[in-house]
């Protein structure tokens, strides 16, 4: 069974910089496209940043020049390092993946989500 888990998240102060990492473990055969997304209560989940395989990215106008999508294909993990961090950008933070295990087709996974929180 494919699991992805984030960690890193916390609380910051404004101008703060925190570092997400989204690790997926079971049975990863490949790993496609790889994004982050986050979600305020009440308002629909956003893509923050994006990652191709082959490294390509790109990133929502509001965290550009902030915040940088990477990933270790080795190791199956993908990194949000965010900096310059706004009392906007609090949220919880979801990591999305699109795995193959054994199987041919690949399949949408998410994880459970780190909170971040950045004080005034």
């Amino acid at each position: 069974q494919v699991q992805l888990v984030e960690s890193g998240g916390g609380l910051v102060e404004t101008g703060g910089s925190l570092r997400l990492s989204c690790a997926a473990s079971g049975s990863v055969y490949d790993i496609d496209d790889m994004a982050w997304y986050r979600q305020v209560p009440g308002k629909e989940r956003e893509e923050v940043a994006f990652i191709t395989h082959g490294g390509t990215t790109r990133s929502a106008d509001s965290v550009q020049g902030r915040f940088t999508v990477t990933r270790d294909n080795a190791k199956n993990t993908m990194f949000l390092q965010m900096t310059a961090l706004l009392p906007e950008d609090t949220a919880a933070y979801f990591c999305y993946a699109d795995i193959r295990d054994h199987t041919p087709s690949f399949q949408s996974y998410w994880g459970q989500g780190t909170q971040v929180t950045v004080s005034a």
